[in-house]
């Protein structure tokens, strides 16, 4: 049993691989730059673990494992790379992860972790103890990670990095395909070329499941699918082998009818439906993991209850504060699609409330890149608070979101600072606020904010 150190080890992606590791009993250590709820979790669990850069700890393993936005001059990479030990990221550590399992993959540019949750939800539901490696803790569990009893591996595929293409998963799930992390991908040919690729990795006679209504999808579908696999398309549109049909929100669950096609014998009713989260593509999301369930030979139709009951996963349209008529919600929407669903199922739960989004946006390059789609996204809110950007991964290259805010005019505004943010936003409020926090950064210390001085008697509507 190798010991494994990871440089990142507080990163959603990194800690749930971690996690994994420490239940199978593997020993860990690992390092992080800042600490986070994922890098206490880690610790307490038992690995060994330093903030900062720390080469001792990476001399000491049999194989080092780097974050995505770990570079090649870190000390901990130099140290262990100069001592022989091999150094990989997570696409090269995959195989190594899921060598004699079975692999069911979500990959997609939105919705996969709310998806991969769904799919654990339901197979738990069925009696089944699948292991599991998600980028964020699943509410009805409350965690992210799991080494399961059955041979089964359930995980979200992330494209960044190529990291999906570690993994040859026996049933394969894309949600969408939208050109994304412009800093990797600079096209959307170089995007869809690696979704095409991650489809290639599915098993001989596995199990493909997409969405025959998504543009990028309906790309891939045309240039290359495997003839042996079994391609599945859902969706609301006609033509897909599964199409949602009679959806509504009641105020309290998403209702659909999944029907399935049966060429020229017409359609067959694959079940009646209700899931528990707002939003048109939270629908498409739980047909996704329908389906999903249903390709491992299982019948999805005795889980429908958890379906209903799921709660989703952390930061996505997580409500953290309701009381005197005020809202919070934190969602880790970065990309213009996402905003948009976001504050569709806003709107759909919320009827008649004013809805305010706070964004902080994430990375220069997706900003600046798709400067005009975020424009038209946020527009869609009744009023919009930019912050300064969470650079991640990299460094300024001079942009500023109040671009943005300049071409909303009367309806957004920059403030960079959470503090000068909460003193403009508090005195707006008038007790029937929906409250967006959008970030795929540090949105939970902007909600924590207003949470303490909403909690402290600040803001109207008191």
């Amino acid at each position: 049993m190798q010991r494994v150190h990871f440089i990142g080890i507080g990163g959603t992606g990194i800690s749930a691989i971690a996690l994994y590791l420490l239940e199978k009993g593997w020993p860990v250590s690992g390092s992080d730059l800042n600490s986070s709820r994922y890098f206490t979790a880690v610790t307490s669990r038992g690995a060994v673990t330093r903030l900062g850069h720390h080469p001792d700890l990476a001399l000491q393993a049999d194989l080092v494992v780097r974050s995505s936005a770990v570079k090649d001059d870190d000390p901990e990479v130099q140290a262990a790379r100069t001592a022989g030990i091999p150094v990989v990221k997570r696409a090269d550590f995959l195989p190594v992860l899921t060598a004699g399992q079975r692999v069911l993959a979500v990959a997609g540019s939105h919705g996969k972790t709310t998806t991969t949750g769904m799919v654990i939800t339901l197979l738990t539901a069925l009696g089944q103890d699948p292991s599991y490696i998600l980028g964020a803790e699943v509410k009805n569990l409350g965690c992210n990670a799991h080494a399961g009893r059955d041979d089964l591996l359930v995980i979200e595929a992330d494209e960044y990095d190529y990291m999906f293409l570690g993994l040859t998963p026996e049933v394969s799930v894309i949600t969408n395909i939208e050109h994304d992390h412009p800093d990797f991908f600079p096209t959307p040919e170089d995007y869809l070329s690696a979704f095409i690729r991650y489809s290639d990795q599915t098993q001989p006679f596995g199990s493909l499941i997409v969405c025959g209504d998504d543009a990028g999808v309906q790309q891939l579908i045309a240039r290359k699918v495997r003839p042996d696999l079994k391609l599945s398309t859902y969706g609301f549109e006609p033509g897909n082998k599964f199409q949602a049909i009679l959806p509504h929100w009641d105020g309290q669950v998403n209702h659909f009818t999944l029907n399935a096609s049966r060429g020229s014998s017409g359609t067959e009713t694959q079940g009646e439906y209700t899931v528990g989260l707002p939003g048109r593509h939270n629908i498409l999301n739980a047909c996704a993991a329908l389906l999903a369930v249903q390709a491992l030979g299982l019948n999805p139709q005795a889980a429908a209850t958890a379906l209903s009951h799921y709660g989703g996963t952390e930061r996505r349209f997580e409500k953290v504060f309701d009381q005197h008529g005020t809202v919070i919600i934190n969602d880790y929407a970065h990309h213009p699609t996402q905003i948009s669903a976001t504050i569709a199922a806003a709107r759909d739960e919320f009827p008649g409330k004013t809805l305010w989004v706070i964004w902080e946006p994430h990375t220069f390059s997706r900003t600046e890149r798709l400067q005009n789609a975020f424009v038209r996204s946020l527009a869609e809110a009744d009023q919009v608070i930019i912050t300064r950007i969470y650079a991640a991964r990299e460094a300024s290259d001079g942009y500023s979101p109040e671009t943005i805010a300049a071409l909303l005019p009367g309806k957004a505004v920059y403030i960079p600072e959470f503090d000068a943010l909460a003193d403009a936003l508090l005195p707006r409020l008038h007790g029937q606020d929906v409250i967006l926090v959008l970030s795929a950064g540090k949105g939970p210390q902007i909600s924590d904010l207003l949470i303490t001085r909403l909690s402290a008697g600040q803001g109207a509507g008191r």
